[in-house]
């Protein structure tokens, strides 16, 4: 008779092995942040040999990628299955407001989604997460009411959003400014919103960037008319 192959280290882990290290991990980023969760405490807590770790995520930067990409997809999907507010100004804030409250409650899983040992943009659950915000800031430009480029103003949201959970989070939790988060943002919908005083040319800039947002509604024009166009839109959007 043939020998029989003997099972691997892997087959002997068992199928849940990643997961039930992930979820180790989380459990000790969640009460003492990324410094608690080194390689032999995460071994511990999962009950695998240290070098299981090495071997699924290569190493602690790799584990910690893995615990942010866990993190997100279980954020964007809550996010993602909730029904949109009708007023689009409305939902945004509604989005900014529940990414303050998972930052404030995830304190050790925030700096790691901040930190550069979040998943490349190329990432199913983070570009879910961008299409989001893209999608609500689209939102915003289709009513006419955007008066900065899209690009810009993603970048805004994202920019003031995370630094003001970070900066809520360097503040004694007992004496947090909570009102900082709700002026950070109202000051980010001025900016990029036409319901802020007006500017100069404002009339101009949110028509091209309702335009803007509306291209790929066009049938009459080319692909390269189209690029062309959009690169004209952005232009006036973003000028001085």
């Amino acid at each position: 008779m043939p020998d029989r192959q003997k099972p691997t280290a892997e087959d002997a882990e068992g199928p849940d092995t990643r997961a039930r290290i992930i979820a180790a991990a989380a459990e000790l980023i969640a009460s003492g942040g990324s410094d608690a969760a080194t390689t032999r405490a995460v071994a511990t807590a999962a009950g695998v040999q240290a070098p299981t770790i090495y071997r699924l995520f290569g190493d602690k930067r790799g584990l910690m990628s893995a615990v942010v990409e866990h993190a997100m997809t279980s954020y964007v999907a809550k996010k993602a299955a909730r029904k949109a507010h009708p007023d689009p100004l409305q939902e945004l804030r509604i989005g900014w407001d529940s990414h303050v409250a998972f930052g404030l409650g995830n304190p050790g899983l925030f700096a790691l989604m901040c930190s550069d040992l979040e998943p490349p943009t190329e990432s199913s659950v983070v570009g879910t997460g961008n299409d989001l915000l893209r999608r609500r800031i689209r939102n915003i430009a289709l009513v006419g009411r955007l008066k900065v480029s899209e690009e810009r103003a993603l970048g805004l949201v994202a920019a003031m959003a995370n630094g003001a959970v970070l900066t809520l989070l360097r503040q004694p939790e007992g004496r947090r400014d909570r009102g900082l988060s709700d002026a950070a943002r109202e000051a980010v919908i001025a900016a990029i919103t036409s319901d802020a005083a007006p500017q100069a040319n404002t009339e101009v800039r949110s028509a091209a960037t309702t335009l803007r947002a509306s291209l790929d509604r066009l049938t009459v024009l080319s692909q390269g008319e189209s690029a062309l166009l959009n690169e004209w839109l952005a232009r006036i959007t973003d000028a001085d």
